[in-house]
């Protein structure tokens, strides 16, 4: 080979160093996030099933609030902004994620469902993973870039590992930080993180719940001649999936103006999670069922709305999908901890539910359409749940998961539940949005709420400076 060839091995040498060093890096992590998620999954099912057992641990749910609170502001102070603060260190290095981080999020995790918060486990999942990751990449000496992309394996691996999805979460661990833009020179560490995490959790010997769609009868397409394809079924995929739009921007308004609305009026903070244990008790007291308390997930008496039984007729109850929404907003906007996710799971399913009925659908692809799209909304995350599809039911609607995680994203608007995500291609070219960097400065200059709140605030400030 002359010296001006211009075969050349140079570059691949290098690619084989930096999967080697990444592989090197990413796998003793990802073991160590996988196994802390399999403990927290085994204490979380312990947890609300020893509350099953014992209903009258309801009743302690503000003094839940009020020690997690306290936790928090003695010990966890700097790790309160949780998954925000994750995200926050990936965009701009600047005071680090605390190692205090993952103890802290899984103790108040399961005394959330311990006494029946509403609440879901991947919030808890991906604090594990940022402040394991931060951790070893401080051991490893990483900096800069190479931190930033440690802390984003670390998301995938404790989101594939929580939920036993890999491509899931490696999607996800890269889609999420910035609204329009996937951060692909993470591609492989994230894939090793979250197949590792999640074949971890496995050899611990925890299983993940296990959903089906039922067949149904596919009737004859509107023209046979020319399309392969139910296009009513698509329209009704199309108008549902603007429904599961909707309800992401409730929930994530309904989140954001909650904390808002509580920190105006409570002046000693202390009384913001006691207050908010109390409304989840007068709630469930009222509807005169438990079926919207902790996850949703295993039935605490026959008959209970849960995300498996959404997939069958008459599993759900029209409203189910708003208390949910009522009860988790409630929870977690004030100040109790845990994940937004398998909620959000909940609401899509049994919205899914309720939209089969009245547009004469099928109701498990509905429900599963739902608990994904409703997720892409309120994540902005439509590439990561349409795959998410794909490992949860089977390829066989592929396409029909896309046109609903795509429709959902749009129809959520520039909302979220992660405030930290940057915008870098807004959803729709308007000069009204051109301003907004960040879902903070959306949700913060859209808040109906939190305008009026303030406004009363400034006019109460200016009348006591007379």
């Amino acid at each position: 080979m002359t010296k001006n060839s211009p075969i050349s091995f140079k570059e691949h040498f290098a690619i084989v160093r930096h999967l080697i060093r990444w592989t090197i890096l990413i796998v003793p992590v990802a073991v160590t996030i996988g196994s802390i998620v399999a403990l927290f999954l085994w204490l979380l099912t312990t947890a609300i099933h020893f509350r099953f057992a014992h209903p009258w641990l309801l009743f302690l749910l503000p003094l839940a609030g009020l020690l997690i609170h306290f936790i928090y502001q003695s010990v966890g102070k700097s790790s309160e902004k949780g998954n925000n603060l994750i995200t926050e260190q990936i965009h701009e290095e600047g005071g680090g994620v605390p190692k205090r981080m993952a103890p802290i999020i899984l103790i108040t995790t399961v005394i959330t469902h311990l006494f029946g918060g509403s609440a879901g486990r991947e919030g808890t999942a991906v604090q594990i993973g940022g402040s394991m990751a931060a951790m070893f990449g401080g051991w490893f000496k990483l900096k800069g870039a190479d931190m930033r992309m440690i802390l984003t394996a670390g998301i995938a691996a404790g989101f594939g590992a929580v939920f036993g999805t890999p491509v899931t979460g490696a999607i996800f661990a890269m889609e999420v930080l910035t609204i329009g833009r996937i951060q692909y020179d993470a591609l492989l560490p994230v894939l090793i993180a979250a197949v590792v995490g999640d074949i971890t959790v496995s050899a611990w010997h925890v299983s993940h719940v296990q959903y089906h769609i039922d067949a149904f009868p596919h009737p004859a397409h509107l023209a046979p001649g020319y399309f392969n394809f139910d296009l009513l079924l698509l329209g009704k995929v199309i108008f549902a999936a603007a429904f599961f739009g909707l309800a992401s921007f409730l929930f994530a308004g309904m989140v954001n103006e909650i904390k808002n609305v509580c920190a105006k009026l409570f002046r000693i903070k202390w009384l913001v999670p006691v207050f908010g244990g109390l409304v989840i008790i007068g709630l469930t007291m009222a509807i005169g069922k438990p079926d919207y308390l902790s996850l949703g997930i295993d039935p605490e008496h026959p008959g209970a709305v849960t995300i498996p039984s959404a997939f069958s007729a008459g599993g759900s109850d029209t409203w189910s999908w708003l208390w949910k929404s009522i009860y988790t907003s409630v929870t977690l906007g004030t100040g109790f901890k845990g994940g937004e996710v398998t909620p959000l799971f909940y609401i899509g399913a049994t919205l899914g539910n309720t939209l089969s009925g009245l547009l004469s659908a099928p109701v498990g692809l509905f429900a599963a359409l739902g608990f994904i799209a409703v997720f892409a909304g309120a994540t902005n995350t439509p590439l990561a749940c349409t795959f998410m599809g794909v490992e949860l039911f089977g390829g066989e609607y592929v396409l029909l998961y896309a046109v609903a995680c795509f429709t959902a994203y749009f129809f959520s608007g520039h909302s979220g539940i992660y405030s930290s995500q940057r915008i870098a291609v807004p959803k729709i070219f308007d000069r009204h949005y051109a301003g907004e960097a960040s879902l903070a400065d959306a949700m913060k200059r859209r808040g109906y709420m939190y305008q009026k709140l303030r406004k009363y605030h400034l006019q109460l400030k200016r009348r006591n400076n007379r």
